[in-house]
């Protein structure tokens, strides 16, 4: 596609008051963006689908210089962001199938294979340790069986699932609620940078959008839209977690969901979903079983496993799991004297088989 083609579609896709919808109806009726842009006075009043507001913008944006607009478009170029409309061969295939597909997508590093499964991890910002370390867990396996991890990059479950890709090797791709061009939130720096390199990070909005709150809802469709499953970790009822859900179940999705707790309210939007008759994640090589993936771990020796544990070390790591422990709790489960229970934790750390998550709290170290 010609640069002349690309500018006037970015000045199409520019007009944020004009919905994705029409945009695309606009250029199937009129065959590019640029024969929108000269639509006639007289042609433009008969057009029923447009407001007498989208007319007042259309007319608004038509004022624009080519000068103006060649220099905009040369910016995006410069700042090393690529753009692409719902017309472009290179679209992905998934989202032209959902309800209210983007006219337009901007973006860093590569977009999803569309040969590769994809699957969408989401859940709570606020995070309990378990549904951050089984998110992470579930990221690394899935990319290391060539699965796709689709997320938002917030904090807690969608940062923690990219991440676990990363570690995997494999591919991620991040949905961002704002402008490519901004991360959002700080903390997260190092990741959108990381992901640049080894996977992508897209969004309909354009540079410079700030990370309003109505952004991320909106958002949430091309995330469920890139997967071809949507994993929801932990989730309060009433989340951004289960609006993708519902958006994913629309879309004729398969959803699964982490079982937690009864009475945390964290894992009452998963409790929920899985009553209603989601899939149940037990373990990633599970979902891999169902996916008809074939897990290429198996037959694999871990030199974790291989290690041969005494037997105070067996006990202690066999009460052990995801979920933090308490000193307390793994007192009464093993019946081990605390002196003798903190020397065989101290062992189990050295070999990399247990960590101490919080001040006297362990848990399983994730296998590799």
């Amino acid at each position: 596609m010609d640069e002349k083609t690309r500018i006037y579609e970015y000045w199409l896709a520019g007009i944020s008051s004009l919905s994705d919808q029409k945009k695309i109806w606009l250029q199937k009726e009129y065959k590019s963006a640029e024969e929108v842009y000269y639509i006639e006075e007289t042609e433009l009043c008969r057009l029923d689908i447009l407001t007498e507001k989208d007319r007042k913008v259309l007319r608004d944006r038509r004022r624009e210089t080519w000068k103006n607009m060649k220099e905009t478009w040369e910016k995006l170029v410069q700042e090393g962001i690529w753009f692409l409309t719902y017309f472009d061969e290179r679209y992905p295939k998934r989202l032209k199938k959902i309800e209210n597909p983007p006219y337009a997508l901007y973006g860093k590093g590569r977009l999803p294979d569309e040969e590769s499964v994809s699957a969408a991890i989401v859940g709570a910002r606020g995070c309990t340790m378990y549904g951050e370390r089984l998110a992470l867990e579930y990221g690394k396996i899935l990319a290391q069986n060539g699965v796709a991890v689709v997320s938002g990059l917030a904090r807690g479950i969608d940062g923690a699932g990219q991440r676990g890709a990363l570690n995997g090797g494999g591919y991620t791709c991040g949905v961002l609620g704002c402008g490519v061009d901004i991360c959002y939130p700080r903390e997260h720096i190092g990741l959108y940078m990381d992901i640049q390199k080894a996977g992508g990070l897209v969004s309909e909005f354009p540079p410079g959008r700030k990370p309003f709150s109505s952004n991320f809802p909106r958002r949430n469709r091309i995330i469920s839209g890139l997967a071809d499953v949507v994993l929801v970790m932990e989730a309060q009822k009433k989340s951004g977690s289960l609006i993708t859900a519902d958006l994913a179940l629309e879309q004729g999705k398969d959803v699964y969901a982490l079982p937690g707790p009864v009475n945390s309210p964290l894992s009452e939007g998963c409790n929920l979903l899985i009553r209603q008759g989601a899939g149940i994640l037990l373990s990633p090589e599970d979902l891999l079983k169902e996916l008809g993936i074939q897990n290429k771990r198996l037959g694999k020796k871990s030199d974790k496993n291989e290690i041969m544990l005494e037997s105070p070390e067996n006990i202690v790591y066999s009460c052990l799991g995801l979920y933090p422990e308490g000193m307390d709790q793994l007192t009464a489960e093993t019946g081990l004297p605390v002196p003798e229970l903190l020397r065989t934790l101290v062992s189990l750390q050295m070999k990399g088989l247990v960590t101490e998550v919080s001040r006297n709290y362990y848990v399983k170290t994730c296998c590799d």
